[in-house]
């Protein structure tokens, strides 16, 4: 199946616009085995210098309440760092992604970071299991685009619906640092790759 290029772009790392290709569609089939992906050029309708667009997003709290928060809530005033996966439970979003940016929450919080949350196109009911299943805290928040309208508005979405495993649209992969609201830091992956979005490049990119 082809995934579409979005309309949005994430840059490499640091405040750098270069965008960055990753890797061949062979290293991206043993990455997410369950999906088959065709090389495409990586752009969207965001980059670096840009202020994310506006939207609501939806999470349980710690108490077990569905809650709503806004890209601005969670951007204003503060250094956030907010990176997408294509979906929760899929081999590498659970076991290198998302694990990731926890085990390296406290560190990217001594350089400033305020904020460090997860989207991905599934309900916040989805997030709430996986985020039991995985044993994780609070440290990093779990937040549902389930309609995809903050992926579409700046461009990531990527179109598994011809794909038998039945994922629909979903968000490409890809981490960014915000300050402000403001991006300063894009890094966005082919396809379901997970070469340039991590927590130690984010980490990197800080420097």
């Amino acid at each position: 199946m082809a995934a579409t290029a979005p309309s949005l772009a994430f840059s490499g790392v640091s405040s750098a616009t270069k965008l960055h290709r990753t890797s061949s569609s062979s290293s991206l089939r043993s990455r997410f085995p369950c999906v088959k992906f065709k090389s495409s050029k990586i752009t969207a309708t965001i980059s670096v210098g840009d202020k994310l667009p506006e939207s609501t997003l939806s999470y349980f709290d710690s108490d077990g309440e569905l809650q709503t928060t806004s890209i601005s809530d969670l951007t204003k005033s503060k250094k956030s760092i907010l990176f997408a996966v294509p979906g929760a439970f899929t081999p590498t979003c659970s076991q290198k992604h998302l694990p990731g940016f926890v085990e390296k929450s406290a560190e990217l919080r001594s350089k400033g970071v305020n904020t460090i949350a997860c989207i991905s196109v599934n309900d916040a009911f989805v997030l709430k299991a996986w985020k039991a299943d995985l044993k994780i805290g609070d440290d990093v928040l779990l937040l549902s685009d389930g309609n995809g309208d903050f992926t579409k508005a700046i461009g990531c979405e990527l179109d598994l619906s011809d794909n038998p495993v039945g994922l629909g649209v979903r968000s490409r992969r890809y981490a960014m640092l915000l300050e402000d609201g403001v991006v300063k830091v894009l890094n966005l992956e082919e396809g379901g790759a997970f070469t340039s979005s991590s927590a130690e490049d984010m980490l990197a990119a800080m420097f």
